[in-house]
């Protein structure tokens, strides 16, 4: 026979056997891996360290990085940031239930690990509202009111009740855990995000996180406080080195996180995008692991902003358990390091145990029939309530507010019929709606004049036309203000019986303002003054409402007008809300949890924001130490514009004596007040604890807030006794060459007041001798030493 023919006849009858060989061993794969998925421990049967034992080292490694995110093909997005968002392998194969979430992470079924769906953000779940291009079925959220305007509350219930709104909302739309509250200090009034954070005071920003966390988290999803820490700048954010002291970072940064962290034990907490003192937050082992676990009792998993850190070994020692939004090659990375033992595989097994805790919590492993049906009504009117209650009236001259139902209203500026609700970003909300303000008006029963609305819609829509549309990243400047002419502002003056301006701006996820943006433009200034000169010459009144995002100057021009109202961003409800209160239908109880400077100068931080070198700053030092906000305004006189905790009622109130338990400080100690609505309509007031401490061993502020209280509704005449418990953690400050919460012997003043500077009541404790109220490891030291603010130099 031919050898050729042989050949042939070996090489068909060889084909086959492999073939059939094959066959074999693709059975048996199938087989064995079948047998492994029924024979596999399973989480919530088995215990979780079981569940680690019988994962392989690549199962890890995926869980630990999330499943990359899906970006929208026409989303103004950077190359660049595109490529940090690509996927793991496999992933496109899973369909994201949650169309717009932010993330995700990566099911196991074998295991029955769940995957769980991250949604931003801060105001209210953000999806997308419409999924496939089907328009026939929507998902919007309720934009609630931003977290500055929710805490100018100063009411830690109503917060709360915000967020049980907000977690049924993640719930019902299918999501496990709400990447919220953000609770950054307002180092500077030009923070890009700051309205996303709650106050330029720690107890203020850690109390109303922690309310916020308990209402989301009662609806059975998590929440991710973030971000972790010192990321109070949006300019290279991804890069910058903070350098700042551990005394500043102890009682100032840190100081938020660690009151939320204690009362309402989030399920995941975010390290922020920054460096701190010369390493990514996401790699430093002593804040993820010394700080905020071992002193601090931290019970969930950690998770990286996204993109952020640049070492995922680093992180994974550090004790950053989780990857946000992952990537391929961080999976690559984490099992080359364990094969070659550069990373542990018990570290590895740690951080995937702790994943594995609240995946065991959260509402994909329960298999919740979510329905897509929350209910946006009722969840609107929490908004309108919380965005009402939370206003602050800065002014009103001879009781211009509230508003009477006769005669004809003017409404003047763009925001009047273009209004801010929220911030760009992460922040920002799909709601179905938006309450313009002068549709707030006339729902409330008030006239407005229908020509200046016909010819703002008609500038605002042609304005728009030309302009780029606003994106994630995008930041356009505000539409510039319609001219009034004086002899404009003299006929509206004629025709219409008060004016009402309303001066808006907006702020976003990605850049920071600038120094021009604290100042309002001169066409804003232009009409201000030339309303107010036509409207009260007729003896007529104006009144201003400040839709914006940040502080901004206000002592230039608040002696032209007769009243102010501060909205900031309220959420949807906005035009309601803002009538409820400039009706009188809701006394304003809003307090605010910010300071109004003067000047931009007289910021402790302006002249070194957002860092050096200006044009691209790598690094920002924190010079002014502990001394931001008020406690330097006060501690070195700088007068302010508003103080920090002021605002106006539409009625009065007294302050009783305040009653101390004891003269002498002996653990604890009660401190009570009787408050009193002295006038005529029915009001809320907040009542503030401030402390002075002894100043011996280190320099402290002239005072701190150490509690606040919001009073009931109270009628006219009613009043109503608030108490607060004062304890050694009150008296304690840092002393860093101690490494302890000391608090130093002497006489302590308790001052109660309506702000910063309105104290109204004061009486005095003494502390005997000097007590360790906590013991802290000596962490987090800068690199260098800062040459920070302090009274003695000062004077």
């Amino acid at each position: 026979m031919d050898s050729n023919i042989i050949l042939i006849i070996k090489v068909k009858f060889y084909s086959k056997l492999i073939k059939k060989l094959s066959i074999l061993i693709i059975l048996t794969l199938l087989s064995t891996a079948m047998a492994h998925s029924q024979s596999a421990p399973k989480l919530g049967n088995a215990s979780i360290n079981k569940v680690v034992g019988a994962m392989t080292l690549q199962e890890k490694a995926e869980l630990v990085v999330g499943m990359g995110m899906k970006l929208p093909p026409n989303a103004n997005i950077p190359d660049s940031i595109r490529k940090k968002f690509q996927g793991v392998p496999g992933a496109d194969k899973y369909s994201l239930k949650v169309k717009g979430a932010a993330g995700w992470t990566h099911p196991m079924p074998q295991y029955n690990i769940a995957s769980m769906v991250l949604s931003d953000g801060p105001a209210g779940v953000r999806i997308q509202p419409i999924r496939d291009k089907d328009s026939s079925q929507t998902y919007y959220a309720t934009a609630f009111p931003v977290a500055r305007l929710l805490a100018c509350s100063w009411d830690t219930s109503l917060v709360e009740n915000v967020g049980k709104a907000y977690g049924n909302e993640a719930h019902e739309y299918g999501i496990d855990i709400a990447l919220a509250p953000a609770m950054n200090i307002h180092r500077n009034p030009l923070g890009g995000r700051n309205f996303e954070y709650y106050s330029e005071d720690p107890e203020i920003a850690g109390k109303m996180a922690a309310a916020m966390v308990r209402g989301i988290q009662s609806q059975g999803v998590g929440t991710s406080i973030k971000h972790f820490v010192a990321n109070n700048q949006e300019t290279n954010r991804q890069h910058i080195n903070t350098i700042v002291s551990e005394r500043a970072l102890r009682e100032i940064y840190l100081r938020g996180f660690k009151i939320a962290i204690k009362e309402s034990q989030p399920w995941t907490v975010m390290s922020s995008y920054n460096k701190l003192n010369g390493k990514y937050t996401s790699q430093r082992h002593d804040l993820l692991t010394t700080v905020l676990r071992d002193e601090w009792g931290f019970k969930g998993f950690v998770m990286t902003d996204w993109t952020g850190g640049d070492n995922p070994i680093a992180q994974m020692k550090a004790g950053n358990d989780m990857l946000m939004p992952g990537n391929a090659n961080q999976i690559k990375q984490i099992m080359k390091a364990v094969k070659s033992g550069k990373l542990s595989e018990k570290t590895l097994d740690r951080n995937v145990a702790r994943i594995l805790k609240i995946i065991r919590k959260s509402p994909s492993f329960k298999n919740y029939n979510y329905s897509n049906d929350p209910n946006l009504k009722d969840h609107a009117k929490v908004a309108r309530q919380a965005a009402a209650q939370s206003m602050i009236l800065l002014k009103n001259r001879n009781q211009t507010l509230p508003l009477m139902k006769t005669g004809s209203i003017a409404a003047l500026g763009n925001a009047s019929y273009n209004i801010f609700i929220g911030g760009r970003g992460s922040g920002s909300v799909n709601e179905a709606y938006k309450v313009q303000l002068n549709q707030g008006l006339t729902d409330a029963g008030y006239h407005l004049n229908k020509y200046l609305k016909k010819e703002y819609e008609h500038y605002i829509k042609k304005a728009k036309a030309s302009r780029p549309k606003p994106s994630f990243f995008s930041h356009p400047a505000p539409i510039p203000e319609m001219q009034i002419s004086a002899d404009r502002a003299r006929e509206e003056a004629k025709n219409n019986d008060v004016a009402i301006i309303t001066i808006g701006r907006n702020a976003g996820e990605g850049a920071d303002l600038k120094k021009s943006n604290f100042n309002l433009t001169d066409k804003e200034k232009n009409l201000i003054s030339t309303v107010s000169k036509a409207f009260h010459a007729r003896g007529k009144k104006v009144i201003v409402v400040l839709n914006i995002s940040n502080a901004i100057d206000v002592a230039s021009w608040r002696n032209q007008v007769d009243a102010i109202l501060l909205a900031w961003q309220p959420g949807q409800e906005a035009g309601h809300a803002i009538a409820d209160v400039l009706s009188g239908k809701v006394d304003p109880s809003g307090r605010l949890a910010t300071t109004f400077p003067v000047h931009y100068s007289d910021v402790p931080s302006s002249s070194y924001f957002p860092g050096k070198p200006a044009k691209n700053p790598q690094k920002v030092t924190y010079r002014e130490g502990i001394y931001t906000g008020y406690r330097y305004y006060d501690t070195f006189d700088v007068k302010p514009a508003y103080a920090f905790g002021y605002g106006l009622s539409y009625t009065n109130f007294s302050f009783g004596n305040l009653n101390l338990s004891s003269s002498k400080f002996n653990g604890k100690l009660k401190a009570s007040i009787k408050v009193t609505n002295d006038g005529n309509r029915a009001g809320k007031e907040v009542v503030q604890l401030y402390l002075s401490a002894p100043a011996k061993a280190i320099d402290k502020p002239i005072k701190e807030l150490k509690g606040f209280a919001k009073t009931k509704l109270l009628q006219p005449g009613e009043s109503q006794t608030i108490s607060f418990n004062i304890t050694k953690r009150d008296l304690a400050s840092f002393n860093p060459k101690l490494s302890s919460w000391r608090a130093e012997a002497g006489t302590y003043v308790v001052k109660i007041g309506a702000s910063s500077r309105d104290i109204r009541k004061q009486g005095s404790f003494d502390l005997a001798k000097a007590i360790t109220v906590e013991k802290d490891q000596p962490v987090l030291q800068p690199p260098h030493k800062i040459n920070e603010l302090s009274p003695a130099a000062h004077k």
